[in-house]
């Protein structure tokens, strides 16, 4: 990183674990691309701002070269897993981590933005447990999860609604790295 990283508390002290878990994931991102120019991470303890649950928020801003930015905004969504400070920087680390490597993809001409993802169909998704699955054309079935959700809430995610997709293997098999609705899906 050209620059150190800036890590900013609101709210709360740095514990010795929230340090070890934002360094590991600090390293991680620079693995997967060593050429990031700025970090900042901010952290907003349980009760900073008025919301209800005791839920931390991270945000996360990366700058690569040519002024490229990937920015991650957690929202828990009464997600009551972000009471824990390690599961909110670890939730906010793998978004970022997702992103970072879709944007290096695009810089690097393998993906374009355009063309090429494949599309299919939400045949089921669970707002409680925020997992889901999309039929694809060929009829396989690719899990997703509510984190890689972009552009849209998940509550917009419905059985039916029309998708793109970014398919990877996972520990359990195909998955959606992220999912994008498509056309009037998008306005529901």
């Amino acid at each position: 990183m050209q620059t150190l990283p800036k890590i900013d508390f609101h709210g709360a002290e740095p514990s010795e674990a929230s340090n070890a878990a934002i360094t590991k994931h600090l390293e991680t991102l620079e693995h997967m691309y060593g050429r990031l120019t700025t970090c900042h991470v901010s952290v907003e303890a349980p009760g900073h701002h008025q919301r209800k649950g005791g839920l931390y928020h991270v945000s996360i801003h990366l700058t690569l070269p040519g002024g490229q930015e990937v920015n991650v905004g957690t929202t828990p969504r009464a997600d009551k897993r972000h009471a824990d400070i390690l599961f909110a920087l670890n939730d906010a680390f793998r978004r970022a981590a997702r992103q970072l490597q879709d944007r290096v993809r695009r810089m690097r001409g393998q993906v374009t933005a355009h063309d090429g993802l494949p599309s299919g169909t939400v045949v089921r998704f669970d707002p409680n447990t925020g997992y889901g699955f999309v039929e694809a054309a060929d009829g396989h079935q690719v899990y997703f999860d509510q984190n890689s959700v972009i552009d849209h809430h998940p509550s917009q995610i419905h059985p039916g609604a029309r998708v793109t997709f970014v398919e990877e293997m996972g520990e359990k098999g195909p998955q959606a790295s992220t999912v994008r609705l498509l056309g009037t899906d998008a306005i529901q």
